[in-house]
């Protein structure tokens, strides 16, 4: 049975986030970006550096993307995730490559190094820490209670 763009995207990106685990990178998912872009995974490296990685379920998926050499500026490397069956030859030269199977992946291609600047890097990871901490606790305590706080 022939999976959907969604559920396809998923798959990828479930196994993109496991391979930045075997990585020792700490991957967080669907990151708001200062720029008004949403990084669908942004990974802190254990260098501290960012790795970007911009999902795609598919070549019309890739296509109908234009806004993806917004995420540069917010990441040390830029990384698109497909899937194996994904037509490779679409991806850019200057952008690395990720390719997820069924429960694992690897990087085809590295990206190559841009270093963002310092006093971006530390916002970056304020944001990066606040969102990865907010997430966290709203597991341990799904219950909204800051409108309580503020009454």
């Amino acid at each position: 049975m022939e999976m959907s763009p969604p559920e396809r995207s998923a798959l990828v990106r479930r196994e993109a986030a496991r391979l930045c685990r075997a990585l020792d990178w700490a991957p967080l998912h669907e990151v708001p970006l200062p720029n008004g872009r949403r990084a669908d995974i942004l990974a802190l490296c254990p260098d501290g550096c960012f790795a970007c990685i911009e999902v795609k379920s598919g070549a019309l998926d890739f296509l109908a993307d234009t806004k993806w050499p917004d995420y540069r500026e917010y990441c040390d490397q830029l990384f698109f995730a497909v899937d194996c069956d994904f037509p490779q030859h679409l991806i850019p030269p200057d952008v690395g490559l990720i390719v997820t199977a069924a429960y694992e992946g690897a990087i085809l291609r590295q990206a190559p190094n841009h270093a963002i600047q310092a006093p971006r890097r530390r916002a970056l990871l304020r944001r990066f820490a606040r969102l990865a901490a907010t997430r966290l606790a709203d597991l341990h305590d799904p219950t909204d209670f800051a409108p309580l706080l503020c009454e």
